[in-house]
């Protein structure tokens, strides 16, 4: 995959490429969002901790695809509020490839359940 961030715009904000180029002949996966929950129904407290339950998640159905993070090629997160910007992108850095995918962060009004914070999906290209 190609990772495009022209030097003629500004540079990306945080930990992402402005675009993703897939090569021909690559699989697309497409993710459901992944809520921070676990096979247990726990939910963690902290936007850090459910964005970390969240990448797990996503690793496991990557895996079952045969791909890793390394396959990402854009990742889709939403949050409940400014509060929960810096936990998200703390696990977010933590996880990414480098160089890391196109990535889109958004405050929404809320989830399913009062205890999500954090939502994530992502589109990956697998061999």
């Amino acid at each position: 995959m190609k990772h495009h961030t022209p030097e003629t715009i500004r540079r990306p904000f945080a930990k992402y490429s402005h675009a993703v180029e897939i090569p021909a002949g690559r699989r697309l996966l497409v993710l459901s969002g992944q809520l921070g929950i676990g096979p247990d129904d726990a939910i963690p407290d902290g936007a850090e901790a459910q964005a970390a339950l969240c990448f797990r998640n996503i690793d496991a159905i990557l895996a079952e695809a045969g791909g890793d993070a390394r396959s990402i090629v854009r990742i889709n997160a939403f949050v409940s509020g400014r509060e929960h910007l810096a936990g998200y992108m703390a696990a977010r850095d933590r996880y990414v490839a480098d160089p890391p995918p196109a990535s889109t962060l958004m405050i929404v009004g809320g989830f399913t359940r009062e205890a999500f914070v954090v939502e994530v999906e992502v589109l990956a290209a697998l061999d």
